[in-house]
């Protein structure tokens, strides 16, 4: 068995829609990045990564290359799957916590673990998304962005 961990931060920035989980969540603001900037699903991918010990997203996603320009982030994850399963991993289970104060998470959460489980081919039994406010606390609490932490289970 190996474990790796995955943390992603993206801040919030007017003109662009809001995508975690690959769900389109309604909201004022979305999150700055390269691609679609979904933190959960790039959370998840540097865990998976770290777990079979091939580095992160930035190393195989570079944002300097303008062919991950607004890239979907499930396919991303999709890619990682397949990179790590063809070294001989098999995923047993990913965990994760969305760090914001709004929008609430909790309508939208089914659907993420649909589209992660889809994407990484894993029932979503083996899937678990929390979301938590920092109680007005730094950045989250104050909407200037959205972070996720994640960790993943593997095994040879």
């Amino acid at each position: 068995m190996r474990i790796g961990m995955g943390y992603d931060v993206h801040r919030l920035v007017d003109g662009r829609k809001l995508v975690l989980g690959g769900v389109t969540i309604p909201f004022e603001r979305g999150l700055l990045g390269h691609s679609d900037a979904d933190v959960l699903v790039h959370a998840v991918c540097d865990a998976l990564l770290g777990a079979a010990g091939m580095g992160d997203i930035g190393r195989h996603f570079p944002d300097t290359d303008s062919k991950y320009k607004d890239m979907i982030s499930l396919k991303m994850l999709a890619r990682v799957c397949n990179m790590i399963r063809s070294q001989g991993f098999v995923i047993e289970n990913i965990d994760s916590t969305i760090f914001a104060e709004a929008p609430k998470i909790a309508p939208y959460k089914e659907e993420m673990k649909k589209n992660i489980a889809h994407a990484v081919e894993i029932d979503t039994k083996r899937i678990n998304i929390k979301a938590t406010t920092t109680e007005g606390l730094g950045m989250f609490g104050k909407g200037e962005g959205i972070g996720t932490m994640a960790v993943a289970l593997i095994k040879t």
